[in-house]
């Protein structure tokens, strides 16, 4: 029997076929599960549809997390065509290309409020729907970080501030949802060349600074990434939550 047999899993954040998002859902579809997936806006539907379709996905709904309405539409559906959810798979983050290239002093307060509502506040938006879904299934959530949340990365600024933030929130959410089975871990994965990759400014350079400092002397590939949400979104993982793992080659742990 395969790892995910029977569960059912919404993914939320594929940007297209290179992104983290869909690297984890090939890992779920490869392992049994059956897929949801969400895009925001028509440009990243022409994206996420043909991926979807092309492993047999039934529901591909547009969902703004910035919009109450569409992220309560999403959930009525899994509701309505699943009648409970096992899996959340939360893949989203968003800041101004101003904010990420000025000094984080320079944040703006609309910059600074967008970042946090995307990035961090949509992982509680998504976790207060689906919890009702999860319930006696023994749920899971997962989303991704990086760890400018815990160290100054240049070119990073307010990502890293929101990225703190959605840590802090899988603590937070671990608690309160622990009662009801349902776990909460984040995953810190190292650099990788994705679409959200792209607005790091010098991105290269952060890749081969962490490939020659990195214990293992490399850099990560999204499918290892993938293998790690298997595992917290297994039984595997039954007994972990509230965590932050790290997928970085062990870069993570060098202090100089």
């Amino acid at each position: 029997m395969k790892l995910l047999e029977g569960k059912r899993a919404a993914i939320f954040g594929v940007a297209n076929d290179r992104s983290i998002a869909w690297a984890i859902s090939e890992a779920f579809h490869a392992e049994g599960a059956e897929l949801a997936f969400t895009y925001a806006g028509e440009i990243l539907e022409k994206r996420v549809r043909p991926l979807a379709e092309g492993i047999g996905s039934k529901i591909i709904l547009p969902c703004d997390v910035t919009k109450d309405e569409e992220v309560e539409k999403v959930f009525a559906t899994l509701k309505q065509e699943w009648g409970g959810l096992d899996i959340l798979v939360h893949a989203i983050a968003f800041a101004n290309k101003e904010d990420l290239s000025n000094p984080y002093a320079q944040t703006s307060r609309a910059g600074f409020h967008l970042a946090m509502d995307v990035s961090a506040y949509s992982l509680v938006a998504l976790a207060q729907r689906a919890a009702p879904l999860m319930e006696e299934r023994n749920g899971s959530i997962v989303t991704l970080t990086y760890m400018g949340s815990e160290k100054v990365i240049p070119n990073y600024n307010v990502m890293g501030v929101a990225k703190a933030a959605l840590e802090a929130s899988v603590r937070y959410l671990a608690h309160d949802l622990g009662p009801k089975g349902i776990r909460v871990n984040a995953i810190s994965a190292g650099p990788l060349r994705t679409l959200a990759a792209a607005g790091i400014s010098d991105f290269k350079s952060m890749l081969h600074h962490v490939a020659e400092r990195a214990p293992l002397k490399r850099n990560i590939g999204a499918e290892e990434v993938g293998k790690t949400a298997l595992y917290l979104c297994s039984d595997w993982g039954s007994a972990v939550t509230g965590e932050v793992v790290h997928v970085d080659a062990g870069y993570n742990i060098m202090g100089m």
